[in-house]
């Protein structure tokens, strides 16, 4: 953890020290610099430079600057020209650097907001840490805006996060701030090549080496654990351990529920490779026992829901011994493996359709008729009106609390102060922004803000810190991520085949059954089970009655969610009940207050 503050107009220049106080707080009027052990720093000349995880150089140059100077080498090229330096680094990082004397300071984070920081501007003052709940801001109220975005996304995505006046950078982002102000920028922006071709043979013999070195690039010959789910991704990184010949043990989580289980394809990749392999079933009890602290761990509200898989698995592979688990996520968002990306191209065809064709005929009868609701038309019309609406703003057609209806979820007050297009309004800017030609590659870079640094990255991060263990991920090194950029993007979706290449490359290498199974994950039949079980519906039910009393959620609502949509649809509306638990848990953990919905100083 590190957090701290400056105040350009306070700061004291003359108790500035020569160096920094050996393994404690840097505290100087108008300057605070708090950190724990796994953080290391170095100064000079009233100059700062503070780096958080693994960078490692990209060139030799740099590296022999390291070699000789430690890490005081960044100071000239982080004061120069911050986006050159950072792009001379690879791996998870984030920095500060400080240059106390002209009043100047810089944050960043890494690619996918791994390591990265929360700010607070405040007149003169910038406060900073890596968690948003430890920022030292001078006022601290929940944002409203944020509970609304914390719905639509389940997460609470960047920059916003749950406390008014406290943003988080953007992944590949990088802040500068002075006595005149704060300026964001971006250091990083994936730039999608999409040439016409490539040699497949050279692609997949460079493709399997990267995967190689980006795992044992964590190894130092230490037992370590690795997540199993037996998707692709899982069973390419863990057989790529096996192969090593390190130490390593596979943990799996399966369900007693129909449709969730996944165990048998865990067994079968454990099998072939021949690791040693932990299977755990996840029963109601784990779930009651263990929410509430998840729940808390985090900065801020999270409502992934297999982080509660995640967070057993870790903890199995930590009373085990072992302080590092290898994860298997990026493989789909690098390379093309979600199943939305067939389903949105076969709504791009619709594009294609003689505009004289759609315009007079197809969408007068099916969409403007009577006949649109005929149960055998009712399909195409459907298809119609989704094709018809752009990306990103179809995903809002399928978003949960909008199926809902947002008048019947919220209280009127609170809709009021919220700005409800505000998260669709973020994803135009993010899928705008996104650096490619295609349809496939901007839905990729658009899945690597909103799936991957928002959403599953934390979820993997957050739980495994929570069981003492560090999560690493060969599957987003720089390496591998730079060479996914130049795929060609019919590599990564062939037709409506996904992940093409990834799986032809390592045909020879995964098992079969591997290769052709349908992608599941650690998903948590948490509906289901909900129904089932008095004391998760007891906790769930009580996590969600402070929603009403602060004046979020209409009691009303709650009574149908559980009485009436629950029962119909559990895996479809379990998710809604999760993720209000979710919320309704963080809030006990963290705030107090209800009316004006002031934070209390957590420890």
């Amino acid at each position: 953890m590190i957090r701290g503050f400056i105040d350009f107009d306070t700061l004291d220049l003359s108790l500035v020290p020569s160096s920094l106080p050996s393994g404690g707080p840097l505290r100087l009027p108008g300057f605070e610099l708090e950190y724990d052990q796994n953080i290391q720093l170095a100064m000079g000349n009233g100059k700062i430079v503070v780096v958080c995880g693994h960078p490692r150089p990209r060139n030799s140059a740099l590296a022999q600057r390291i070699a000789a100077d430690g890490w005081q080498a960044l100071l000239p090229g982080l004061l120069a020209d911050p986006a050159k330096l950072l792009l001379e680094l690879s791996g998870r990082f984030s920095l500060l650097w400080a240059d106390l004397p002209a009043r100047r300071i810089g944050l960043s984070a890494d690619r996918f907001n791994t390591f990265g920081f929360c700010y607070a501007r405040e007149g003169a003052r910038l406060s900073f840490s890596d968690r948003a709940d430890k920022v030292p801001s001078l006022t601290r109220k929940l944002s409203s805006q944020a509970i609304f975005d914390y719905f639509y996304f389940h997460v609470i995505p960047a920059p916003v996060t749950i406390f008014e006046g406290v943003s988080r950078l953007e992944p590949g982002g990088y802040l500068m701030a002075d006595k005149h102000g704060t300026q964001e920028k971006f250091w990083w922006v994936p730039h999608f090549a999409e040439p016409g071709k490539a040699d497949f043979d050279t692609s997949a013999q460079r493709f399997k080496s990267l995967i190689k070195t980006a795992v044992e690039r964590d190894l130092d010959g230490s037992p370590v654990g690795a997540f199993l789910s037996g998707g692709t991704d899982s069973s390419t990184v863990v057989g790529m351990l096996g192969r090593s010949g390190n130490p390593v043990t596979a943990y799996s989580i399966g369900f007693e529920a129909e449709g969730y289980d996944e165990m048998e394809y865990a067994r079968i990749a454990a099998r072939h490779f021949g690791v040693k392999h932990v299977p755990y079933y996840i029963t109601c009890a784990d779930l009651v026992n263990h929410i509430p602290h998840v729940a808390a761990h985090y900065d801020q509200p999270f409502g992934n829901s297999s982080v509660l898989p995640a967070h057993l698995c870790a903890r199995l592979a930590h009373d085990d011994g072992h302080s590092t688990m290898f994860a298997g996520d990026g493989g789909d968002e690098l390379f093309g493996g979600n199943s939305r990306y067939a389903k949105q191209r076969v709504f791009g065809y619709y594009d294609a359709v003689p505009g004289l064709l759609k315009n007079g005929l197809l969408e007068p009868v099916l969409t403007g008729t009577p006949m649109g609701r005929l149960p055998l038309m009712r399909k195409a019309a459907s298809y119609i009106e989704q094709a018809r609406t752009p990306l990103p703003d179809r995903n809002a057609m399928y978003n949960l609390i909008l199926r809902l209806g947002i008048d019947q979820v919220f209280e009127r007050d609170f809709l009021s102060s919220v700005d409800t297009a505000a998260p669709l309004t973020l994803q135009q800017r993010v899928w705008r922004s996104v650096d490619a030609n295609g349809l496939v590659n901007r839905m990729l870079g658009f899945d690597w803000r909103f799936t991957l640094a928002d959403n599953d990255l934390p979820k993997v991060i957050g739980s495994t810190q929570l069981a003492g263990v560090n999560a690493v991920f060969p599957l987003i090194d720089d390496d591998l991520l730079d060479f996914s950029l130049g795929l060609p993007a019919d590599y990564k979706l062939k037709g409506l085949k996904l992940r093409w290449f990834f799986k032809e490359a390592l045909k020879d290498f995964l098992p079969p059954e591997i290769i052709v199974k349908k992608k599941q994950g650690f998903g948590l039949p948490f509906g289901h089970w909900l129904l089932k079980d008095a004391s998760l519906q007891a906790l769930a039910r009580g996590s969600l009655e402070p929603l009403v009393s602060r004046g979020i959620m209409k009691p009303g609502f709650i009574d149908q969610l559980f009485s009436k949509h629950l029962p119909a649809f559990p895996g479809y509306y379990g998710e809604m009940v999760w993720i209000s638990m979710m919320l309704g848990q963080w809030l006990a953990a963290h705030a107090n207050s209800p009316a004006n919905g002031l934070i209390t100083e957590t420890a």
